[in-house]
């Protein structure tokens, strides 16, 4: 089936942001240390995809820029309408004219995080306006099973990824394979706009790396996302780790069903994520 026939294309504008910070410097880690949450949102240099989620000493980096608005209306249909895979595109600013691709969203201000090369992100200021084709909410492929759920997720960009049909059920191939205890920051929250933090530390995350694909058993993430028995839901890691308690790595859900329906694979020897499919979007 084309993707085109059943996913509508919306042009939508965002800026760069400019990290915010409150009356205090400090965040207060898991042992009760403060420390000041460097990375957390705008233009961050020197991360890029499949480097480890613990590469810096940072607060929920991504690896790219982003993007957000000024009227929260505005704000709340980037955010949603943005699928992972979609084309952005600098429109002012010196690095005008660089292409890239959305990777991920984050919740707390509402973010659309879009990957470009190092060479542009060195460019980009905050204020810059950036163009997204959003694609994908409502997408469909014809031979997903019924009880199956795809979001967040450009048509084009499910077909270069490890999913496919297997019988009546869907096969992905995933890093890692984790248990919904391990799911923090983001659970009530709409999936079609937030991430899911997952609470790991260097000691027992340390092979995980942006762009891998993740599987947490037990959390339904058709709508917000919450624990639901026999369920798996299917993510993309876009932003590194936080010192914050319940939050950590965080995946952009893409996929969510009954266990019955979706069969993931821990592939423990290689990372079966988004850098090589979105270096040719990019």
């Amino acid at each position: 089936m084309n993707a085109q026939l059943n996913a509508v294309a919306v042009n939508l504008l965002g800026t760069v942001e400019h990290p915010e910070l409150g009356d205090s410097p400090y965040r207060v880690d898991a042992d009760g240390a403060p420390y000041v949450p460097v990375g957390d949102g705008g233009v961050i240099l020197g991360l890029e995809l499949g480097d480890s989620v613990f590469a810096l000493e940072g607060d929920h980096a991504a690896p790219g820029a982003c993007l957000t608005h000024g009227d929260a209306a505005a704000r709340h249909a980037l955010v949603l309408y943005s699928c992972i895979g979609n084309e952005a595109e600098v429109r002012t600013g010196a690095a005008s004219g660089a292409r890239g691709a959305v990777i991920g969203k984050r919740g707390e201000n509402g973010r659309v995080i879009v990957g470009f090369r190092a060479s542009d992100l060195a460019r980009m200021r905050p204020g810059d306006q950036v163009s997204v084709r959003t694609r994908g909410q409502g997408f469909r492929p014809a031979w997903l099973p019924a009880g199956v759920t795809v979001l967040n997720l450009d048509p084009d960009l499910l077909a270069a990824l490890p999913v496919s049909s297997v019988g009546a059920t869907v096969g992905v191939s995933v890093r890692m394979l984790l248990p919904s205890k391990k799911a923090g920051n983001g659970l009530g929250r709409p999936a079609a706009g937030w991430d899911l933090d997952l609470q790991l530390g260097p000691g027992d995350g340390q092979d995980l790396r942006l762009g891998d694909l993740v599987a947490i058993t037990d959390i339904d993430s058709r709508y917000n996302m919450g624990y639901r028995r026999d369920w798996v839901s299917i993510g993309l890691t876009v932003h590194g780790s936080s010192p914050l308690p319940g939050h950590g790595p965080g995946i952009t859900p893409i996929l969510t069903g009954p266990r019955a329906l979706i069969a993931p694979r821990e592939d423990v020897h290689t990372h079966a994520g988004l850098t090589t499919a979105l270096l040719k979007l990019q």
